[in-house]
């Protein structure tokens, strides 16, 4: 067995197959393109997923890579197990080779075997293949082509050896490999024990997928035409026992993270090996959270970017019981960056807004850390109060599904309190949470059985002549209309011959310059007639609104039939609409334009975060952590719009991915490309100005763009900005707009356009005096109603209550400040004052720390009142204040106040 470094293993796998004629093939981005059936890449196959369906085709039928991937999710979710397991990761690589209707079993094995015991030096006597039950053909295959012994091969059934790719679909048999690590690692007691066992003895390596079936809905098996491999290998398993570790965390892969947090934490060797849980918690979400972020995912709420925020905020929380009581996960994300941003070279290019994203959610996390103790405490002094001594499970889950509070945090609290917690609630509403998320899921699959048909149509159109083998002819970038043929007519139903004036239809043609929404696209809208030949109307017609490609290669219209009755077979016109179209052109070649533009005000960590580009207007999400201001605004403005002015030539160029990215081109991060990819180029060949992979329509020359603005810049969530703006007809439309207002105001304050701003400042300033001269009287009045609202004090059982509406107070903030006046002058007392601001109720309560003592509570008293005017409030026990919504019954609000403080007086 030979010694190698993590690095050294995954290039070794690669080059072997490289050298078999596989072509290697990166790593796709952890967020699966276009696929909603899945959270995250969880396999290598997961990006070949269309291949192996016959929905796309590859330049190769062999092909090598090392996968990121992800397991949080559905049956594949490892984040309990994590630090717990020494194997159990969230994020992995899955290396894997694959062959598409080539080669089989046979080379399968064989390259499988040799790459082991050859390449990496494993001991032959230490590999166990595991088959099918009923797999003879491998059976007979692994003793001839490796070897190894029948008695060494041990059959399986169908939940560990038969994989399909859903209920219908391509399946077929499995071949793991299995390394014995030796009696000397037995876990379960038995010397006799074998692979069937759950023993540590016994370690999976890798699984070789023979997917030679289709699974059909009745439950019957088909024989694929072109069986195909999916083979995957777990990484930091492999990793593990070629470093000769019982643990993964003790490869180089984990290991100088463990290492940099105990040195950040100044722990000693003892220290950290007691606490190595927390450790190993660290170091694995700590490389998911870096890869999550490089592929663009951003911490929220939902989906995706919910898994983010719960594996940071756990990790963060690990850390904090480790010691740590400021953000330090950057600093793990360096070593990760560090470590493997050699071969995920995305690490680096994106490292500052990696860093920048994760610093900043662990910052909001320490808040809400804060935030989630202070609703704690204040629900459980309501507990107290109540008499009741256990936290209900539904409020523990809000704290933690609303707040991000961690339920172990809430079970520590109550512990030290001597509260009880329900737990078994909190996971009723857990379940209920995800019985709703399931119940969204399934409306995803309705979708497939869509595509379904659409690959069915497809297929027949192929079988027919009617499109070529790559699908229907899509011109969209060379002509906005051609002479085609109408080959497919859909309703609400199967494909039908015809179809009735008035329907709504999705149509098929042959060819089609229809644009197909995408990358922030949206679709080009227009006509398809069929003429007679000898007149200026059509026979019929359809008016499109939408074009889509719902399978690749196949492009539907979808429309209503506005003129006679369309046919399959008729010679058709189909046109878009061309002013439509290069408006919308303008947009895009502008929002190029702006990516560039940022990058260079900002600095090169923008990233695009999404777009939308229609006729009207367009808009550009990107990533940057704080607001622009105006100067830089302005800067990103001017730049568009010098390069509009330079009237630099716009064209596309075909090349093979790896050659774009070689050269600097911009991808996105979660788009999916195939090998051959369009850039969009702008600027001289030699020197562009920008180069971005695109498959959308641009003008031919920066100066068709007309003139560009912004219009708005805003953030719409953790570290993501959005600028929309404005070219061309609608750039001019805003222009007029604005310099009409500006004409308007210019004769309302009777003064020149260039006055017209030293006029509004100077409106403003005498507003702002009159406004501090108003607040001064209102104080003024507020103070001389303080004596008055003194002379209505009454004594409860010699404790001083006030409970009285003022006039004066025009907002909350004198209502606060009456009150303390009230309380000051009082020095031990119980106040309430109520007032109507703005056509509502409002209610602040003071009560004095030593009546608070005898059972006085500001946050139950103004709850209490707050009722009588329909409304809810609380607080502390020596200040709180509430709002309503019935202003006419504030005078029972105040005697709500007497009748608490007489029920409690002696309180707790």
């Amino acid at each position: 067995m030979k010694a190698m470094s993590s690095t050294e293993i995954r290039r070794a796998f690669l080059d072997y197959f490289i050298a078999h004629d596989h072509t290697e093939v990166g790593s796709s981005s952890l967020v699966p393109a276009r696929d909603p059936t899945l959270l995250f890449a969880n396999a290598g196959m997961v990006q070949f997923k269309d291949v192996f369906l016959g929905m796309e085709k590859r330049p190769y039928v062999r092909a090598t890579s090392s996968q990121k991937c992800m397991r949080v999710s559905g049956k594949h979710n490892d984040l309990e197990e994590v630090g717990h397991s020494t194997r159990h990761h969230t994020f992995f690589e899955m290396l894997g080779n694959f062959s598409f209707g080539d080669y089989f079993k046979r080379d399968a094995i064989r390259y499988a075997w040799e790459f082991l015991t050859e390449s990496l030096g494993l001991e032959p006597e230490r590999l166990y293949p595991t088959i099918y039950l009923d797999d003879d053909e491998a059976f007979e295959l692994w003793q001839e082509v490796t070897g190894v012994p029948a008695g060494k091969i041990t059959r399986l059934g169908k939940k560990d050896n038969f994989w399909s790719m859903g209920d219908v679909g391509p399946c077929g048999p499995c071949s793991e490999i299995i390394y014995d690590r030796g009696v000397e690692k037995c876990t379960c007691g038995d010397p006799d024990c074998d692979l069937t066992s759950e023993c540590e003895r016994w370690w999976e390596i890798w699984n070789l997928v023979f997917m030679q079936f289709e699974s059909m809905a009745d439950g019957t098996m088909v024989p694929l035409p072109r069986p195909s491999i999916d083979t995957g290998m777990g990484f930091e398993r492999l990793t593990a026992i070629l470093q000769g570790h019982d643990s993964n965390y003790r490869t180089d892969l984990f290991w100088p993270i463990i290492e940099r947090t105990q040195e950040m934490l100044g722990h000693s060797d003892a220290e950290r090996d007691e606490q190595i849980v927390s450790y190993r918690v660290i170091a694995d979400h700590g490389r998911a959270i870096t890869f999550l972020v490089g592929d663009g995912v951003m911490p929220g709420n939902e989906g995706r970017s919910y898994v983010l925020r719960l594996i940071l905020r756990r990790a963060a929380r690990f850390g904090k019981m480790l010691g740590f009581e400021q953000p330090f996960l950057t600093e793990v994300a360096r070593v990760v960056i560090d470590r493997m941003g050699e071969h995920y070279t995305e690490l680096r290019s994106r490292e500052d807004f990696i860093l920048r994203v994760i610093k900043q959610e662990e910052e909001r996390f320490l808040q809400t850390l804060s935030t989630g103790l202070a609703l704690l405490d204040s629900l459980v002094t309501d507990l107290r109060a109540a008499g009741k001594t256990q936290i209900a499970g539904q409020d523990a889950f809000k704290l933690y599904d609303t707040y991000g509070f961690p339920l172990d945090l809430t079970r520590d609290v109550a512990a030290e309190i001597g509260f009880t917690l329900d737990e078994a609630g909190f996971h009723e509403a857990m379940a209920e949470q995800k019985k709703r998320a399931r119940a969204a899921q399934q409306s995803v699959s309705i979708e497939s059985g869509d595509a379904q048909a659409y690959l069915a149509l497809k297929e027949q159109l192929r079988e027919s002549g009617d499109i070529e083998s790559a699908g229907v002819s899509h011109i969209y970038d060379v002509a906005l209309d051609v002479e085609t043929r109408l080959i497919g007519l859909i309703a609400a139903g199967p494909p039908v011959e015809t179809i009735a004036e008035g329907a709504e239809v999705q149509a098929v043609l042959s060819s089609t310059p229809f644009y197909v929404e995408g990358g922030g696209q949206v679709t080009d809208v227009g006509i398809i007639a069929h003429y007679d030949g000898n007149s200026h109307e059509p026979l019929w017609q359809i008016e499109v609104t939408e074009a889509h490609q719902p399978v690749a290669g196949l492009i539907v219209h979808h429309g209503k039939v506005t003129r006679g009755e369309p046919r399959v077979g008729d010679d058709v016109w189909a046109g878009v609409d061309a002013d439509r179209r290069l408006s919308t052109a303008r947009n895009h070649t502008a929002t190029h334009l702006l990516q560039n533009a940022l990058r260079e005000v900002l600095g090169p960590h923008v990233q695009q975060a999404g777009s939308l580009v229609t006729p009207d207007r367009l808009r550009f999400d990107f990533t940057h952590a704080g607001m622009l201001t105006r100067d830089e605004l302005d800067r990103v403005e001017m730049l568009v719009n010098n390069h509009i002015l330079a009237g630099l030539p716009v064209y596309a160029d075909w090349t093979d991915y790896r050659s774009a990215l070689k050269r600097g081109v911009i991808a996105l991060f979660d788009e999916k490309y195939g090998d051959r990819v369009r850039v969009i180029q702008i600027g001289q060949p030699e020197e562009p100005l920008s180069q971005e992979l695109c498959g959308g329509t641009h003008v031919d020359n920066t100066a068709a763009i007309g003139s560009f603005f912004i219009v708005s810049e805003a953030s719409i969530g953790s570290g993501i900005r959005r600028i929309e703006a404005l070219t061309g007809r609608a750039a001019h439309r805003l222009v007029r707009r604005r310099m009409g207002l500006l004409e308007d105001v210019e004769t309302t304050f009777g003064t020149t356009q260039d006055e017209v701003d030293k006029r509004a400042h100077e409106l403003l300033e005498e507003i702002h005096t009159l406004n501090h001269e108003l607040a001064a009287l209102r104080r003024g009045a507020a103070r001389n109603e303080v004596d008055i609202l003194l002379e209505s004090v009454i004594s409860i059982d010699g404790i001083q209550v006030l409970a009285g509406q003022t006039e004066t107070a025009g907002n909350m903030e004198t209502l606060r400040e009456m009150t303390d006046w009230l309380r000051d002058k009082l020095g031990s007392a119980v106040v309430v004052l109520g007032a109507e601001i703005d056509g509502k109720p409002n209610l602040v309560a003071a009560v004095t720390q030593d009546l608070v003592e005898r059972g006085m509570h500001a946050g139950h008293i103004v709850k209490a009142a707050a009722k009588e005017v329909r409304g809810g409030g609380g607080g502390r026990p020596t200040m709180a204040q509430a709002g309503g919504s019935d202003a006419a019954r504030l005078p029972e609000a105040m005697e709500a106040v007497r009748t608490w403080v007489r029920q409690n007086l002696g309180g707790e």
